[in-house]
């Protein structure tokens, strides 16, 4: 279930947008164990006077924030997320320290999917605590 919203500043990306989402989705694969097909990613450039950055970051500031069910993961497990990604974005150029990552947890009884059903009365096909 995670979705994914990534926010750049317009241009650095170019036309390598799906390779970035790809990046940060093979994180989470990787981590949570989601499957591959299980994404819902969305990358939105922001010209650079709609998207103020912290004074100590790079023109590849990269504002990452991640909507998944809560108590899914150990914070070990968080760890090796946030390492992952900015793993994978080092060969777009992507400083480590200016990578950002928030993560959303909602429970699954607040999310609606295939056909309005309660994520908590469905059987997803993966294990949400990992």
């Amino acid at each position: 279930m995670p979705d994914v919203l990534a926010e750049v500043r317009k241009g650095w990306v170019a036309s390598r947008g799906i390779q970035f989402l790809d990046a940060i989705h093979a994180a989470i694969v990787e981590t949570l164990h989601t499957p591959e097909d299980d994404n819902v990613l969305r990358l939105v450039e922001h010209s650079p006077e709609h998207f103020a950055i912290p004074g100590s970051a790079g023109e590849r500031y990269t504002h990452i924030e991640i909507a998944m069910f809560a108590g899914r993961t150990t914070l070990v497990t968080k760890r090796a997320l946030y390492k992952a990604i900015v793993r994978n974005l080092e060969p777009f150029g992507v400083p480590a320290n200016d990578v950002k990552i928030i993560l959303i947890e909602v429970s699954p009884g607040s999310v609606g999917m295939r056909g309005g059903v309660a994520a908590c009365d469905l059987d997803i096909g993966y294990e949400i605590r990992v």
